[in-house]
């Protein structure tokens, strides 16, 4: 028995060939894929930028949504036609990270479809506690926003958001822009910063502040709008230069900054604001558990317009052509990969 699956070749192509279904072994599920999107780390792939890591024999894709289709051996509370989606990290259990409940910052951690084999297939053996079993009312196409959804929750619990607070999020890219969501849904006063008009009329259209800082002094007009004070939390999501010099002029005397974006290189930062205005500086990596719970509940509530946000659906045979459109679009928010059709 084959299913297809989509290969990384290397020089920006991916190749959909049939291979052949494996089992699950013990302690792992089956999954049939439905849906798996596209995100930021998938394009440096496509890109060549992660080839060292990646190899050139490697099925990516993460941000994915499913059912059950088998459980292997030792797998408990999990069964066939459960309407799933994957958590993909897969940690040891013994350094100091895990040792100390963060796992999901595992000093070995592997990012399943990364470092193994990802969703962007037909039928995908995972590890089954990275499984998160779905509510029974929550479309397929819309699930597959959980994973990215948990980073920005993830983002907004490491900046203590509170309820009437000012955020500014520097970056209104798809993480960008969930992040704005989840803290507006915390109750703060969000305001967006980014250069890309279409992103702009986007962030506008469903509700938020914006500034351009291609025309405006962002960090002097914060400080205007909130009286002189700036802003109490800054997500910095743009990986860009000029984003890590506004994160510390905007941010308010003992302002939090959340670093998001990862970085091509590292950038000059102004420490000298930490000192005088005494700063916190909080990194963010990937998501808990409890984060894909509370990723879940968010989704149910409608906090985020999911038609809206999805951009465009293709099929996998259409992959290759998704991600070359995707390079030529920056005013895209999510593409989506239909792995499997006919999976509800």
């Amino acid at each position: 028995m084959t299913h297809q699956a989509a290969f990384y070749r290397g020089d920006k192509s991916f190749s959909v060939e049939p291979v052949e279904t494996i089992p699950p072994g013990r302690d792992e599920v089956q999954i049939e894929v439905a849906y798996c999107g596209i995100c930021g780390t998938d394009l440096h792939i496509y890109l060549g930028h992660m080839d060292p890591r990646v190899g050139f024999e490697r099925t990516i894709g993460h941000e994915m949504s499913g059912v059950v289709s088998a459980i292997g051996e030792g797998v408990q509370n999990l069964a066939a036609g459960q309407r799933i989606v994957v958590r993909p990290l897969d940690h040891c259990g013994d350094c100091p990270a895990c040792n100390a409940g963060h796992e999901h910052i595992c000093h070995n951690l592997k990012f399943i479809g990364i470092d193994s084999d990802g969703a962007f297939q037909q039928k995908w053996n995972v590890p089954a506690h990275t499984v998160h079993v779905l509510p029974d009312d929550l479309d397929l196409s819309h699930a597959a926003l959980i994973e990215p959804l948990a980073v920005a929750v993830h983002d907004v619990k490491r900046g203590k958001v509170q309820r009437g607070e000012d955020v500014l999020v520097i970056g209104g890219g798809p993480i960008g822009m969930l992040v704005a969501m989840v803290a507006r849904d915390a109750g703060a006063n969000v305001t967006i910063s980014e250069i890309n008009e279409n992103r702009l009329a986007f962030a506008q259209k469903i509700g938020f502040a914006t500034l351009n800082p291609k025309d405006t002094d962002v960090a002097a007009t914060i400080h205007d709008s909130t009286g002189g004070k700036g802003a109490d939390v800054v997500f910095e999501v743009s990986g860009s230069q000029p984003g890590v010099d506004l994160m510390t002029a905007a941010a308010a005397t003992r302002g939090r900054i959340v670093m998001v974006a990862i970085h091509a290189s590292k950038p000059q930062i102004d420490m000298f604001q930490f000192f005088w205005r005494e700063l916190d500086l909080l990194g963010a990596r990937v998501y808990r558990p409890e984060d894909y719970d509370a990723a879940m509940e968010l989704l149910a509530r409608g906090v985020v317009d999911c038609d809206s946000f999805i951009t465009d659906i293709q099929g996998l045979g259409d992959i290759q052509g998704a991600f070359e459109t995707l390079t030529r679009n920056p005013n895209a928010m999510k593409s989506m990969i239909r792995v499997s059709e006919g999976v509800q």
